[in-house]
């Protein structure tokens, strides 16, 4: 092989190593994008229901985008999603105040949304499905839902 030719297939390694790293970076960045990601009636993309979404779909995590509020409801004998409910987020308890926000509960009956959400200093909660809208009792200030109910409390349930 000529020096030429050597040098050649050289220099287009480099440039393909360079291409390479080039992708791998970008692919990298994207990954810890926030992608938006907002949960919706009759949507089936979610996955692993019952688990705290938000260990996975946070800043640095390996999910896709990262959520503000996020969990599982479940049909009355807690053993299956309850699909196409609606959670919000009122000021007041029992619903009363204002409806700040409504996310909807995909077909798997997962919920979940990349949107700001402003608990302030608490906002309360209604699952609405549908025949039973269930109130909590205390406000909260964070989205983290599976961290708690189906873990130290209840699942969150309805009918």
């Amino acid at each position: 092989m000529k020096y030429s030719q050597s040098k050649s297939i050289l220099a287009a390694g480099f440039f393909i190593s360079l291409t390479l790293m080039f992708v791998l970076i970008q692919s990298c960045e994207k990954e810890n994008e926030n992608e938006s990601k907002i949960s919706s009636n009759g949507s089936g993309e979610s996955h692993h229901t019952g688990i705290d979404c938000m260990s996975c779909h946070k800043q640095g995590g390996s999910g896709e985008g990262w959520f503000n509020i996020a969990g599982t409801v479940y049909e009355s004998t807690k053993t299956s999603g309850y699909p196409n409910a609606s959670v919000k987020l009122y000021t007041g308890p029992n619903g009363t105040g204002t409806l700040k926000y409504t996310i909807q509960v995909d077909a798997l009956g997962n919920f979940y949304t990349t949107d700001n959400i402003d608990f302030g200093s608490g906002l309360y909660v209604a699952v609405q499905g549908n025949t039973l809208t269930k109130n909590m009792s205390s406000a909260v200030t964070a989205g983290q839902c599976n961290s708690c109910h189906g873990v130290s409390t209840d699942k969150i349930w309805t009918n």
